[in-house]
């Protein structure tokens, strides 16, 4: 009995070993990813060079709209080409065309009247359905929308998320080793799924603030965003959560509330009215 007990330990400590092997080397792989982020200075993980990212996003740009409806024509359809001309006035407007992905930037209208949504994809394709744009009040809201979306296309969040992603699953897989227990590593990529899942607090408010500084600079109205914010929680029923658009876009509430601190602490309050 001491011989397999011994046995059992002996595997226990090599799988430790492994686990930790693994887990280091996914953080140093991980911190190897860091690179000076040219609008704050900041030095953050990305999974892709910005060349990457326009050919990843070209390559899925096809398939994602084909799941929505396809997109609809701006040389025929008037709405497709307000979408497109209002998203090139924002990125000409503003720093955006000094960035990287300022030729590659493509706004679309989607066929999806049903669902509430915009998206970005990395280097520079947008979104947004018909859905969300028929809501919208004024050329202004719009310019809010896709304003937004650009900040998280110059920002690289997606890219961002993904280094974050790639880090939690090799992680996963050092938990599942040294666990020897695959019902532990399937909780634990569940959990990391999780994590990943939405954009966070800092995400949104960085393109936020992006935005209202790009509808200013387009000669739009900051404020419209906030009106923005509360067509999205209306559409979701009110609460805040839904399939569409809060999914990647969470917590309306603290997002209404914190456009409105910036245009006051920004432009002050009682302007831009």
């Amino acid at each position: 009995m001491p011989v397999f007990g011994n046995r059992g330990g002996s595997q226990l400590k090599m799988r430790l070993i492994i686990a930790a092997v693994i887990a280091i080397g996914a953080v140093v792989a991980y911190v190897s990813k860091f690179e000076k982020d040219l609008l704050t200075g900041e030095y953050r993980a990305v999974a892709m060079k910005p060349d990457q990212e326009i050919q990843m996003g070209l390559q899925a740009a096809p398939e994602m709209a084909q799941q929505m409806g396809g997109v609809l024509d701006p040389r025929t359809d008037k709405s497709a080409a307000h979408v497109a001309a209002v998203g090139q006035k924002l990125v000409q407007s503003y720093m955006a065309k000094d960035s990287a992905y300022a030729a590659r930037f493509q706004f679309h209208l989607l066929r999806d009247d049903r669902t509430v949504n915009a998206f970005a994809l990395p280097g520079g394709p947008i979104f947004i359905t018909r859905g969300l744009y028929q809501q919208l009040e004024n050329e202004d809201q719009l310019a809010g929308v896709l304003g937004h979306e650009i900040g998280h296309v110059l920002y690289r969040h997606a890219s961002e998320h993904m280094a974050k992603g790639q880090l939690g699953q090799q992680l996963v897989g050092a938990v599942t080793v040294g666990a020897g227990d695959y019902t532990a590593g399937q909780l634990a990529n569940a959990v990391n799924q999780m994590v990943q899942m939405k954009y966070g607090r800092q995400d949104e408010l960085q393109s936020d603030s992006w935005g209202l500084e790009n509808m200013f600079a387009a000669g739009y109205n900051p404020r419209e965003m906030v009106k923005v914010m509360e067509i999205l929680k209306r559409a979701s029923g009110g609460a805040g959560s839904g399939p569409s658009i809060f999914a990647s876009h969470p917590n309306p509430d603290l997002r209404i509330q914190e456009i409105k601190q910036y245009i006051d602490k920004r432009w002050g309050k009682g302007q831009l009215q």
